[in-house]
Protein backbone atom coordinates (compact mmCIF):
# COMPACT_ATOMS: atom_id res chain seq x y z
CA UNK A 1 0.00 0.00 0.00
CA UNK A 2 1.44 3.35 -0.84
CA UNK A 3 1.33 6.56 1.02
CA UNK A 4 -1.95 8.43 -0.44
CA UNK A 5 -1.96 12.49 0.35
CA UNK A 6 -5.61 14.50 -0.58
CA UNK A 7 -5.80 18.34 -0.13
CA UNK A 8 -8.70 20.99 -0.33
CA UNK A 9 -7.72 25.07 0.38
CA UNK A 10 -9.37 27.71 1.87
CA UNK A 11 -8.39 31.38 0.68
CA UNK A 12 -9.46 34.33 3.11
CA UNK A 13 -7.70 38.27 2.76
CA UNK A 14 -3.90 37.44 2.49
CA UNK A 15 -4.11 33.71 3.80
CA UNK A 16 -4.92 30.45 2.41
CA UNK A 17 -5.38 27.43 4.50
CA UNK A 18 -4.38 24.26 2.69
CA UNK A 19 -5.94 20.58 4.59
CA UNK A 20 -3.78 17.82 3.82
CA UNK A 21 -4.36 14.29 4.52
CA UNK A 22 -1.65 11.39 4.75
CA UNK A 23 -2.19 8.09 4.73
CA UNK A 24 1.06 5.93 6.00
CA UNK A 25 1.80 2.95 5.99
CA UNK A 26 4.08 1.70 8.59
CA UNK A 27 4.64 2.36 12.47
CA UNK A 28 7.64 4.92 12.02
CA UNK A 29 8.27 6.55 8.72
CA UNK A 30 9.10 9.92 7.12
CA UNK A 31 6.78 11.13 4.11
CA UNK A 32 8.08 13.45 1.66
CA UNK A 33 5.18 15.73 1.44
CA UNK A 34 7.43 19.14 -0.51
CA UNK A 35 5.59 18.61 -3.82
CA UNK A 36 2.22 18.66 -2.16
CA UNK A 37 2.94 21.33 0.17
CA UNK A 38 3.98 23.41 -2.81
CA UNK A 39 0.93 22.52 -4.97
CA UNK A 40 -0.68 24.33 -1.68
CA UNK A 41 1.30 27.33 -2.26
CA UNK A 42 0.67 27.81 -5.84
CA UNK A 43 -2.87 27.52 -5.27
CA UNK A 44 -2.97 30.32 -2.89
CA UNK A 45 -1.91 33.24 -5.18
CA UNK A 46 0.51 34.45 -2.10
CA UNK A 47 3.47 35.63 -3.89
CA UNK A 48 5.63 36.45 -0.82
CA UNK A 49 5.24 35.37 2.46
CA UNK A 50 5.35 32.54 4.73
CA UNK A 51 4.16 28.73 4.71
CA UNK A 52 3.62 27.36 8.38
CA UNK A 53 3.39 23.30 8.07
CA UNK A 54 1.83 21.89 11.34
CA UNK A 55 0.74 18.27 12.14
CA UNK A 56 -2.50 17.97 14.54
CA UNK A 57 -1.21 15.13 15.89
CA UNK A 58 1.22 14.03 19.11
CA UNK A 59 2.45 11.29 17.65
CA UNK A 60 3.31 12.83 13.96
CA UNK A 61 5.77 15.62 13.61
CA UNK A 62 7.02 17.71 10.58
CA UNK A 63 10.27 17.97 9.78
CA UNK A 64 12.79 19.52 7.38
CA UNK A 65 15.79 17.14 5.81
CA UNK A 66 17.51 15.97 3.00
CA UNK A 67 15.24 12.89 2.06
CA UNK A 68 17.59 10.40 1.13
CA UNK A 69 16.83 6.68 2.27
CA UNK A 70 19.50 5.94 4.48
CA UNK A 71 19.59 9.31 6.28
CA UNK A 72 15.82 8.30 6.87
CA UNK A 73 16.75 4.71 8.28
CA UNK A 74 19.51 6.87 10.80
CA UNK A 75 16.48 9.25 12.05
CA UNK A 76 14.38 6.34 12.82
CA UNK A 77 17.16 4.52 14.49
CA UNK A 78 18.16 7.70 16.29
CA UNK A 79 15.00 8.03 17.71
CA UNK A 80 14.46 4.53 18.58
CA UNK A 81 17.55 4.75 20.69
CA UNK A 82 16.09 8.06 22.68
CA UNK A 83 13.18 6.79 23.15
CA UNK A 84 12.69 2.91 22.81
CA UNK A 85 9.24 1.59 21.85
CA UNK A 86 9.56 -1.47 24.41
CA UNK A 87 10.63 0.99 27.78
CA UNK A 88 8.32 1.37 30.19
CA UNK A 89 6.44 4.80 29.93
CA UNK A 90 3.98 5.92 32.79
CA UNK A 91 1.55 6.50 29.70
CA UNK A 92 1.51 3.36 28.40
CA UNK A 93 -0.92 2.19 31.48
CA UNK A 94 -3.27 3.86 30.33
CA UNK A 95 -3.52 1.46 27.81
CA UNK A 96 -4.52 -0.85 30.63
CA UNK A 97 -7.77 0.97 31.90
CA UNK A 98 -8.97 2.54 28.40
CA UNK A 99 -10.11 0.49 26.09
CA UNK A 100 -8.39 0.28 22.29
CA UNK A 101 -5.52 2.95 23.94
CA UNK A 102 -1.95 2.25 22.22
CA UNK A 103 0.81 1.90 24.11
CA UNK A 104 2.84 4.46 22.47
CA UNK A 105 4.74 6.49 25.17
CA UNK A 106 7.70 6.45 23.10
CA UNK A 107 5.65 7.96 19.83
CA UNK A 108 5.05 11.13 22.17
CA UNK A 109 7.98 10.98 23.59
CA UNK A 110 9.51 11.02 19.66
CA UNK A 111 6.95 13.80 19.04
CA UNK A 112 8.48 15.60 21.95
CA UNK A 113 12.02 16.35 19.92
CA UNK A 114 10.98 16.67 16.34
CA UNK A 115 8.21 19.69 17.02
CA UNK A 116 4.55 20.17 15.34
CA UNK A 117 5.66 22.17 12.75
CA UNK A 118 8.18 24.13 10.36
CA UNK A 119 7.97 27.17 8.76
CA UNK A 120 9.39 27.93 5.12
CA UNK A 121 9.75 31.38 3.31
CA UNK A 122 7.56 31.72 0.40
CA UNK A 123 9.32 34.18 -2.24
CA UNK A 124 7.79 34.56 -5.93
CA UNK A 125 5.14 31.73 -5.47
CA UNK A 126 7.28 29.18 -4.44
CA UNK A 127 8.43 27.38 -1.08
CA UNK A 128 12.26 28.81 -0.77
CA UNK A 129 14.37 25.63 0.31
CA UNK A 130 17.67 24.66 0.41
CA UNK A 131 18.97 22.62 -2.43
CA UNK A 132 18.41 19.38 -0.56
CA UNK A 133 15.74 19.97 2.20
CA UNK A 134 12.63 18.51 2.08
CA UNK A 135 9.16 19.03 4.10
CA UNK A 136 8.57 15.69 6.03
CA UNK A 137 6.03 14.06 7.52
CA UNK A 138 7.30 12.22 10.42
CA UNK A 139 4.88 8.80 11.32
CA UNK A 140 5.77 8.10 14.70
CA UNK A 141 2.79 5.49 16.07
CA UNK A 142 1.33 4.34 12.22
CA UNK A 143 -0.19 3.42 10.57
CA UNK A 144 -3.29 6.03 10.15
CA UNK A 145 -4.95 8.79 7.98
CA UNK A 146 -2.90 12.11 9.32
CA UNK A 147 -4.28 15.66 8.58
CA UNK A 148 -1.75 18.18 8.07
CA UNK A 149 -2.34 22.09 7.81
CA UNK A 150 -0.37 24.58 5.51
CA UNK A 151 -1.53 27.69 6.23
CA UNK A 152 0.43 30.27 4.00
CA UNK A 153 0.00 34.07 4.87
CA UNK A 154 1.78 36.94 2.88
CA UNK A 155 0.72 39.35 -0.30
CA UNK A 156 -0.15 38.24 -3.71
CA UNK A 157 1.14 39.15 -6.86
Amino acid sequence: MSTRHSTRVVKNAGVCTGFLTVETTKPCEFVDITDTVEEAVGKSGISSGTALIFSRHTTAAIVISEAEPGLLRDMECMLERLAPEDADYEHNAMARTIPDEPENGHAHLHHLLLGASETVPVLEGCLYLGTWQRILLAELDGPRPREIIVQITGVTA
